[in-house]
């Protein structure tokens, strides 16, 4: 009888410290890209378990791993197949076009302005996920901005006109089609070989993204305009996973979120974005291995015409899809926060 209650006891405390314990099963985003390797990768398995004193642990895999399409994600995230998804905002705006609002072409040229851009957004953002996938936002952090590479001869961005390129998103889609070129649909693994193959002649990504995936290979031009935006990547988890947690739990991973996953993404996106043109084109300090892109210098003109077209056409056209009061919130929550303001019917 003294045994039984013995291992009784002992069982009992196997259980109540897993109880204690929460395990969180996280999706990241693309696993050979920086924002991975050297963000989520360290803070869900390092730091997240260090934060909570080892109460908060994670298992660990990303999306292109799993063999699912970033679109997946979300709606994955949010019928509770994993507990936390991190992935592009873009790849989830064909369940909901006010998405698109978060991440605006041009408006932001610099990471700072890019992050005011999107702490102002958060709100919105914050019931996109809580209304269409059962989410909670976590966190924003970004990629660098999203760059123009060509496989063909470039000197402006009047010579995108008449050319097929792979946009990063729905916007930038949008704004190369009123540039005049045809935007085309490409996942971002097969890029590569649409570009060799002249499936499409340019495509946007983020600088460092493309260096690290191989793009200089099949690309001879880069034109480094965030004609892409910032391809702002979000962590959300599982509005019923979250509610489940305790109050402390749920500060504890915030906290963590903000102070060790988001601010060092966004501290070093600016030099990055330097870093990864001087490696690709072989112009300026690359700590690696320096390719040799022609760079094609932006002008103010190429600037200014693309952000025109943004702002009377593409913009616009936006805020009559997303319908309901959306465009007057971005108004009034990122349009306050950056200068612009859509024009709306």
């Amino acid at each position: 009888m003294k045994i039984r209650l013995g291992l009784l006891a002992v069982t009992m405390t196997m259980v109540a410290t897993t109880t204690n314990a929460a395990e969180l099963s996280v999706v990241g985003s693309w696993s050979g890209l920086p924002l991975h390797k050297l963000y989520e990768k360290p803070f869900w398995e390092e730091k997240m378990p260090a934060a909570s004193d080892g109460k908060i642990t994670a298992s660990l895999t990303t999306h292109d791993q799993m063999g699912i399409k970033g679109g997946d994600v979300f709606r994955m995230l949010g019928e509770g197949v994993f507990d936390v998804g991190m992935t592009v905002a873009d790849y989830a705006v064909s369940d909901t076009p006010a998405l698109e609002g978060l991440d605006v072409p041009l408006i932001a040229t610099d990471a700072a302005s890019a992050k005011i851009m999107v702490e102002a957004a958060r709100p919105l953002v914050d019931d996109i996920y809580k209304d269409v996938f059962n989410a909670k936002v976590l966190g924003v952090a970004p990629y660098p901005p999203q760059v123009v590479f060509c496989n063909a001869e470039i000197a402006s961005l009047a010579d995108l006109k008449g050319k097929k390129i792979r946009a990063s998103g729905r916007l930038t889609g949008k704004l190369l089609e009123a540039l005049g070129a045809e935007a085309v649909s490409v996942g971002f693994g097969e890029v590569p070989g649409a570009l060799q193959k002249g499936v499409v002649d340019c495509a946007v990504t983020g600088a460092g993204s493309g260096y690290s995936a191989g793009w200089w290979e099949v690309s001879t031009h880069l034109m480094p305009i965030p004609l892409g935006g910032w391809d702002p990547v979000i962590t959300a988890i599982n509005m019923d996973k979250w509610n489940s947690l305790s109050a402390e739990e749920q500060g504890v991973i915030e906290a963590a979120v903000k102070s060790d996953l988001e601010a060092p993404a966004w501290d070093t996106a600016q030099d990055a974005l330097a870093t990864d043109v001087a490696c690709l084109t072989g112009v300026g300090d690359c700590p690696g291995d320096k390719r040799g892109m022609t760079l094609v210098e932006v002008t103010d003109a190429d600037v200014a015409t693309a952000r025109e077209i943004l702002l009377s056409s593409v913009l616009p056209d936006w805020a009559e899809r997303a319908g309901g009061d959306w465009g007057q919130r971005w108004n009034d929550t990122v349009g306050k926060a950056t200068g612009v303001q859509i024009p709306l019917k």
